[in-house]
């Protein structure tokens, strides 16, 4: 189990860019988990966005934001960060950071797989 502190969120306009970031704490071995993002926007699922493997060595995106977001984590200080540039009016959403035990070396991409979550953060692009 991990615990999970988003910041970053905000408005910004199409085609800026926004920094997301999420603290990570608790009695476990940080090196065991996979890393996710996760959106949601009004009146739909949520949706995964990217993942990562606490070592940084694996990664995977949702086709819409590939080339476009970046996820990374920083293992001295214990967080996951996602990097968004070109952003578009569909990628408005509260986004979600979220944790996973790692199971046969591969990345999950399905929220029922990851057992922490964040209280997410609102990204708000205006055209």
């Amino acid at each position: 189990q991990v615990q999970l502190v988003e910041s970053g969120g905000g408005l910004v306009q199409a085609g800026g860019s926004l920094r997301l970031s999420c603290a990570a704490s608790g009695r476990t071995f940080f090196s065991l988990y996979n890393m996710g993002w996760f959106r949601q926007a009004p009146g739909k699922e949520r949706e995964f966005v990217a993942a990562i493997s606490w070592s940084g060595t694996n990664t995977l995106y949702e086709g819409s934001v590939k080339g476009r977001f970046t996820i990374s984590t920083d293992n001295a200080k214990n967080t996951v960060s996602l990097q968004m540039n070109s952003l578009k009016t569909e990628d408005t959403a509260v986004y979600y950071c979220a944790g996973a035990r790692d199971r046969f070396g591969i990345l999950q991409s399905t929220p029922k797989d990851f057992g922490s979550w964040g209280q997410g953060t609102q990204v708000t692009v205006s055209s």
